[in-house]
C-alpha cells in the first residue's frame, strides 16, 4: 500500500485522484486543496457570468462529497500545503477553517497547484475597489454580483487571450458597452495575425471596442479610469484583468525544486521533478498541469501550455508510473478552440510567428472553403492556414476561423500531425461526406491538394504582406476576378484579365515568360487555373497569392473606433 498525496484539484489533480483509485484499491489517497473547489469547470465561467449557463451547480464537476463517496478518497478542500520537506518526506499543512497547522508524510507527492492571473503592479491597482481576475469559482461567483448589480454599464477587459475574448464577449451579450485592450497588436497568440483579424472583425461587428498595441498606464478613481499608455482614458464600470497567467510556484520554490526561466516546474518525461542545486531527479514528488514546463511537440523545446486537456492527461499518466505503468510523453502540441460571438477559432501546433522566432522554415498553405456543399443552404466559409516543413512536409501547425465545422478540421489536422502525416497524406484523408456536412473533398483535403501544387513545381507562393513592395518594385500582379469583383475592391497595381478571357488576352502580359508573374483572384481557386493556363502558354515563373484578395483586404482591416466614454488623457 502507498500513501499519495496530491495538492490541488481541478483538472490535473481530481484527474489523477480518480485514476490513482481505478488502479489501486489499497492505496491511501489524501488530496488536498486550499479553496472550497475541488474540480470545477474553468473553462466554463465566462458563460455563467454571460448567463449562457444558468445553473451554477453544473460548473461543480465534483463535490468532495461525491467524489469521496465514489472513489473513497481523503479529501480536504480548505487546507493549503505551505511547505514540503522532500528529506524526510513530509508536508506542512494548513486548515484555513480551524488554523490548525500540521504535517503529513508521503510515499508519493503530486503537485497540482495551476496558474494565477497575472497582476503587475500597475499604479492605482491596489486602491481600485471595480479590478477582478477571473480563475476560480469565488472569482466568477464577485464578478457575477457586480454585473447582476445592474451598476455596470461600461467594462473594460484587459488582455486579448482566450479568457479576456469570451469575457469581452460575454459581457457584450449582457448589453454592457465592452472595451478590449490589448498590448500586442492582435488577440489570440496562437493564431497568425492575418487570420487573427478576421476575429477583430467578428468582434468589432458585435460591438466591442478594441484598442490594439496600447497597454494600461494606470488607474485612477478607484478604477473607474483606465489611463492607457498612449493617454486615453476608458471610463469603467467594471474591469477585467486578463493579461495571462503565472505558475503557482511558491511551494516548488520553497522545496527547492527546479522550474524554468519563466518560473514553471521543470519536470522528466515521467513528470518526476529535479533537485533545484544539483539536477538530480526525485523519483517520489511529480508535478503536473499549468505549473509545469513542457515539451513543444513540434519544435521539441521547452514552452508552458495552460489548457485543460494537457492537465487531464499528465494527471492520468502520473497515476499509470505511480502504478508501473510504461507511458509515453511526446510533448503537447496546444490545440484549442474558442468561441468569438457567430466564430469559431480553433488552432493547432506552431503558428508562422513562432516558427519565425525559433527560426524553423517553412511552407505555407491557405485555403478559404465551404464547411459543407454549397448548394446546400447556410454554407459558410471556414479560412484556413497550414504551415508545414519543405523538407520533411511534416506538418508544423495550422488555424481555422469558421462557424460550423471549424474545429473539426483543426481536430483532423491535429490528429495527423501527432500521427506523423505528412502534409500530402492529407489529401488521401477519407473524411465522412454528406451535402450538410461536408463536400466531396473536404477542406483538409484541399490543403494537401495546394501543397501538391507547391511540391510539383505548378507555382510557388507569396504572402498577404509580400506583394505590396512587390508591386512597388514593378513586379506583375495579375488578378483574374471579374472586372466587377475588383471594381469593389482590389490590391493597387494589379492589371485586371478575367479568367474566362485570358486564353484570349494572353497577348496583353507584358513581360518575359521567365519573369516572376503572380497571379490572383478572390481566395487563390480561379487563380490556380489561370496558372495551369499560363503554364501552357509557356510562363514559367509564377506565383500564386496566398489566399487571393480575400485574406489580402482581411489581413488589412482597420478596427472600427467604437466611443464608450473614452477621452484623451
Amino acid at each position: 500500500m502507498k500513501k499519495i498525496l496530491i495538492v490541488g484539484g481541478v483538472a490535473g489533480g481530481a484527474t489523477a485522484a480518480a485514476r490513482l483509485r481505478r488502479l489501486s484499491e489499497e492505496d491511501q489517497i489524501i488530496l488536498f486543496e486550499r479553496d472550497e473547489y475541488i474540480s470545477f469547470a474553468n473553462c466554463g465561467l465566462p458563460y455563467y457570468i454571460g448567463d449562457v449557463i444558468t445553473d451554477r451547480q453544473k460548473l461543480l464537476v465534483q463535490t468532495v462529497g461525491g467524489m469521496s463517496k465514489r472513489f473513497n478518497l481523503d479529501i480536504r478542500n480548505f487546507s493549503e500545503v505551505t511547505a514540503i520537506d522532500p528529506d524526510h518526506k513530509t508536508v506542512t499543512v494548513k486548515n484555513h477553517q480551524t488554523g490548525a497547522v500540521y504535517t503529513e508524510s508521503y510515499d508519493k507527492l503530486i503537485l497540482s497547484p495551476g496558474a494565477k492571473p497575472i497582476a503587475p503592479p500597475i499604479p492605482g491597482l491596489a486602491e481600485a475597489k471595480n479590478i477582478l481576475t477571473l480563475r476560480n469559482i469565488p472569482d466568477t461567483d464577485k464578478i457575477k454580483a457586480v454585473v447582476d448589480s445592474g451598476q455596470v454599464s461600461r467594462a473594460v477587459v484587459i488582455g486579448g487571450g482566450f479568457i479576456g475574448v469570451e469575457m469581452a464577449e460575454n459581457l457584450q451579450e449582457l448589453g454592457i458597452n465592452v472595451t478590449l485592450v490589448e498590448k500586442m497588436n492582435q488577440v489570440l497568440k496562437p493564431l497568425d495575425f492575418e487570420m487573427a483579424q478576421l476575429v477583430h472583425q467578428e468582434i468589432n461587428a458585435n460591438g466591442v471596442n478594441i484598442i490594439l498595441e496600447d497597454g494600461v498606464d494606470h488607474f485612477q478613481n478607484q478604477g473607474h479610469e483606465v489611463v492607457l499608455e498612449s493617454g486615453q482614458v476608458l471610463q469603467a464600470d467594471l474591469v477585467i484583468l486578463a493579461i495571462g497567467v503565472v505558475p503557482e510556484n511558491a511551494l516548488a520554490k520553497q522545496a527547492n525544486l527546479k522550474v524554468g526561466p519563466r518560473g514553471h516546474i521543470v519536470t522528466t518525461a515521467n513528470y518526476e521533478v529535479f533537485n533545484g542545486e544539483n539536477d538530480t531527479v526525485n523519483p517520489d514528488i511529480f508535478a503536473i498541469g499549468d505549473a509545469v514546463e513542457v515539451v513543444d511537440f513540434v519544435t521539441k523545446t521547452p514552452t508552458a501550455i495552460p489548457l485543460a486537456w494537457p492537465a487531464n492527461r499528465q494527471g492520468r499518466l502520473v497515476a499509470d508510473y505511480i502504478n508501473g505503468k510504461k507511458i509515453g510523453n511526446v510533448g503537447i502540441q496546444g490545440t484549442a478552440v474558442a468561441k468569438v460571438f457567430n466564430q469559431t477559432i480553433a488552432a493547432t501546433g506552431n503558428n508562422a510567428a513562432l516558427l519565425d522566432l525559433k527560426k524553423i522554415p517553412y511552407q505555407v498553405v491557405v485555403a478559404h472553403r465551404s464547411n459543407h456543399a454549397g448548394y446546400y443552404p447556410n454554407a459558410t466559409n471556414i479560412a484556413l492556414k497550414l504551415l508545414y516543413d519543405p523538407q520533411t512536409l511534416k506538418i508544423l501547425g495550422a488555424q481555422a476561423v469558421g462557424q460550423e465545422g471549424t474545429e473539426k478540421r483543426i481536430d483532423v489536422i491535429a490528429t495527423a500531425m501527432k500521427l506523423g502525416a505528412t502534409v500530402l497524406d492529407l489529401q488521401d484523408f477519407e473524411l465522412s461526406y454528406a451535402p450538410p456536412f461536408s463536400s466531396a473533398k473536404d477542406p483538409v483535403n484541399i490543403l494537401g491538394y495546394i501543397a501538391e501544387n507547391i511540391l510539383d513545381g505548378v507555382y510557388k507562393t507569396v504572402q498577404w504582406h509580400e506583394i505590396d513592395q512587390i508591386v512597388a518594385d514593378g513586379g506583375f500582379l495579375l488578378d483574374v476576378r471579374s472586372p466587377m469583383e475588383v471594381r469593389a475592391g482590389g490590391i493597387k497595381g494589379a492589371v485586371n484579365i478575367e479568367l474566362d478571357s485570358l486564353r484570349e488576352r494572353i497577348s496583353e502580359i507584358p513581360i518575359a515568360k521567365d519573369a516572376p508573374i503572380y497571379v490572383s483572384c478572390q481566395v487563390g481557386q480561379r487563380a490556380y487555373l489561370a496558372i495551369r493556363i499560363l503554364k501552357g502558354h509557356g510562363f514559367t515563373n509564377i506565383y500564386n497569392l496566398a489566399g487571393g484578395f480575400s485574406t489580402y483586404k482581411t489581413a488589412h482591416y482597420q478596427l472600427a473606433a467604437l466611443n464608450f466614454g473614452t477621452t484623451a488623457k
